[in-house]
């Protein structure tokens, strides 16, 4: 059998900073939790808990029903800097 593999511990961040709220018009903040193509990132890879990654969740689709932050790239669209015109 195969041994199990070692990540280090994942804190998260939102716990440390006591943040209660998160506001969908902050695009720039919600970068953290995106990845290069748009994609919401999973807690394992962010390292946030529960609760905060449920919050992080609606905040982003919020963004995204406001056209504040673009759903998908596609892979034929090539983007130098995905999160540089998010402000």
């Amino acid at each position: 059998m195969s041994e199990k593999r070692k990540y280090k511990k994942r804190f998260c961040k939102y716990c440390e900073s006591k943040v209660e709220f998160m506001d969908y018009k902050d695009a720039g903040a919600l970068r953290f939790s995106l990845s290069e193509r748009y994609k919401i990132m999973p807690r394992r890879l962010t390292g946030n808990c529960k609760k905060h990654q449920d919050m992080i969740t609606i905040v982003i689709k919020r963004a995204r029903a406001a056209a504040l932050v673009p759903y998908t790239v596609t892979r034929k669209t090539v983007v130098s800097a995905p999160f540089e015109n998010l402000r």
